[in-house]
């Protein structure tokens, strides 16, 4: 309890001593004392009055206390000066906010005059030591503070964009190991975005029309028969149809597709189709080199002079080369590997991606140059952004392909000027991608007429957009097998156990004691339910043995009870298969009356109409 009371009692002292030298001397020395047994840290501090040396002439004078003194102290007597020794103080700067140690010696000489005594001046400021660390003179560390921004670092993770203030060995969005990078932000300067970059590329060479425009003076402007740019030619009628008509000037197309599939040779061709149209196209790649485009064009004939090939990763610099070609369309392959510099992060990610993109936007929008873009796709099938492309952009296509097949899907998932539904067809030569005149042809195998192993093999006619295409669909029954086997390909499971227990029990065929197979040809996916006729023809034709004539094709809808219903776009369907050259087309029966004029045209086609399965089976397995 006395050592308790002891203790208060000091605290009380010190907080009155503190308190009434704060009242005499509103700026106050403080100086450090070290402990012997560590120099290093300092263990008390004193608070003295400042003292200075009065010059010979001012003796008298009072002692002056405060900052200017001290920054400026004067002379000492010369005397004594034999007796100084360097000043060593620990004082605190009201300007820095800090403890600053200071040491000051005198002793230099300034050259006697007239007899008279020099007077002494403090040679400099040896050095300065804030907390330990020697930062220099004051005026070195004013300029330095001037001149130096304040930083910030940032860890971006390269896969998914995501940043962070702290270091962390795993990604806490995408869950990647080892892919958080470090940058460092001058937060003092101004950072640089796709509208700055777009902005600055475009203000010297075209005007500012910041103004409203009426709606009738904007259909004055529009030309609607010239306004698309053309792509002629097999190639460029396919292309045209999944845009909708050809090119919109001032639009922003993305082509994704998985790896190899043929995106820089597809917009190489159309680059070169637009040349030789309409004027000079910019061909901008981060990925090849000059050379290595011009082999490939080679490859594919391309010899039109209004190409013009840059290998360039910056936006910036490829708006610059836009600007001084003034070309009619201008190609970037790929998104990805392009970077604005000033944006967080490096090129494919997030935040670049979108930037990037944004500047192009810009540029497109202002100078009415369409804009072609090249996007790698990630593991999930999905353009890497993810998604953030696909809203900045107008227009979105995938080109589709097998790896083991020459044929080639363009497809349509966005479109701001056109239709979704359409689809293209191309097939991949030597001399680059072709226009399929038949499309069908990929999916249909080399028919072999009144042969037995036709036995099981049904024509379905399925729709892919606003194109109807023939596909053939096998099936195999094995009799004599202990239990019951299904091996399915490119049908549903569930449809095809549903289509089987319908011909069970609606059309009378013992089917259970057999083992089934069903394979769609090309390694195509049957989803639409107007395959489900050809599905049952081709089980009914295996189980009979009786095969399918030349010449048949089937579009129907199976239900439960075992009738044939109406499906989408029947007529565009059957008309399909009319001009392909088939006799015969089974039809639900409730349709018959309504595609009379295939009947009548000049690619005539017996149509067929059926209640159910039953009538279905013999109109077609019955020998004539």
């Amino acid at each position: 309890m006395q050592a308790l009371d002891m203790l208060t009692l000091q605290s009380l002292l010190l907080r009155r001593t503190l308190r009434f030298l704060s009242i005499q001397n509103p700026n106050p020395t403080i100086t450090c004392c070290k402990s012997p047994n560590y120099p290093r840290f300092p263990k008390k501090f004193h608070s003295t009055p400042q003292r200075h040396f009065p010059s010979t002439a001012a003796a008298d004078e009072p002692t002056t206390y405060g900052w200017s003194a001290l920054h400026n102290p004067p002379p000492p007597p010369i005397d004594s000066i034999s007796q100084q020794t360097p000043a060593v103080q620990t004082v605190y700067d009201p300007a820095t906010g800090r403890l600053v140690t200071k040491r000051e010696r005198y002793g230099a000489k300034e050259p006697e005059s007239g007899g008279a005594k020099a007077d002494i001046k403090p040679i400099a400021e040896v050095g300065s030591r804030v907390y330990g660390d020697v930062i220099g003179s004051s005026s070195a560390r004013s300029s330095s503070i001037k001149k130096k921004g304040k930083s910030r670092s940032v860890h971006v993770c390269s896969n998914c964009g995501y940043s962070d203030g702290q270091w962390w060995g795993t990604c806490k969005q995408c869950g990647e190991v080892g892919t958080m990078k470090r940058f460092t932000t001058e937060s003092a300067g101004q950072k640089v975005t796709g509208m700055r970059a777009s902005e600055n590329a475009v203000r010297s060479w075209v005007p500012r029309d910041a103004a409203p425009v009426k709606l009738t003076d904007v259909y004055g402007r529009v030309d609607n028969s010239n306004w698309r740019i053309p792509l002629p030619g097999e190639f460029g009628d396919e292309v045209e149809r999944v845009l909708g008509g050809g090119l919109v000037p001032g639009s922003l197309v993305l082509v994704g597709g998985d790896p190899g599939v043929g995106k820089s040779t597809l917009l190489l061709q159309v680059a070169a189709l637009i040349a030789e149209g309409i004027g000079r196209v910019l061909y901008v790649s981060g990925e090849e080199s000059v050379e290595q485009i011009g082999n490939r064009a080679e490859r594919l004939c391309i010899e039109t002079e209004e190409l013009f090939l840059h290998s360039s990763t910056d936006i910036e610099d490829i708006l610059e080369q836009a600007q001084r070609l003034s070309p009619k369309a201008l190609v970037i392959d790929s998104i990805q590997t392009v970077y604005l510099t000033g944006v967080t992060g490096s090129s494919g990610g997030d935040v670049q991606v979108k930037e990037c993109t944004s500047a192009l936007q810009r540029f497109a929008k202002k100078t009415n140059i369409p804009v072609l873009l090249i996007g790698h796709v990630t593991k999930t099938g999905d353009i890497a952004g993810p998604r953030v492309l696909e809203h900045i952009v107008d227009v979105v296509l995938y080109l589709e392909g097998e790896k083991f097949s020459s044929h080639r899907l363009l497809r349509s998932v966005k479109n701001r000027f056109g239709s979704t539904e359409e689809l293209g067809v191309l097939k991949m030569s030597q001399s680059g991608l072709q226009g399929v005149l038949n499309p069908s042809e990929m999916f249909l195998a080399e028919q072999h007429s009144d042969s037995d192993y036709l036995a099981g093999l049904a024509v379905a006619v399925i729709m892919d957009g606003s194109r109807a295409f023939l596909i053939e669909v096998q099936a195999l029954c094995v009799a004599g097998s202990s239990s019951v086997v299904r091996h399915v390909n490119g049908v549903q499971g569930s449809r095809a156990d549903m289509i089987i227990s319908v011909i069970v029990k609606q059309a009378g065929l013992k089917l259970q004691e057999n083992g089934i197979f069903l394979n769609v040809v090309s390694g195509v996916s049957l989803t639409e339910t107007a395959g489900d006729l050809a599905i049952a023809a081709a089980i009914c034709s295996s189980f009979l043995e009786f095969p399918i004539p030349h010449g048949i094709a089937f579009v129907a809808e199976v239900g439960l009870g075992g009738e044939l219903r109406m499906v989408a776009q029947l007529e565009k369907r059957v008309s399909t298969v009319a001009k392909l050259g088939y006799k015969k087309c089974i039809v639900p029966k409730s349709a018959e009356k309504s595609l009379s004029e295939v009947q009548r045209g000049p690619e005539a086609m017996e149509i067929v109409g059926c209640n159910n399965l039953k009538e279905m089976i013999n109109s077609v397995f019955t020998r004539k």
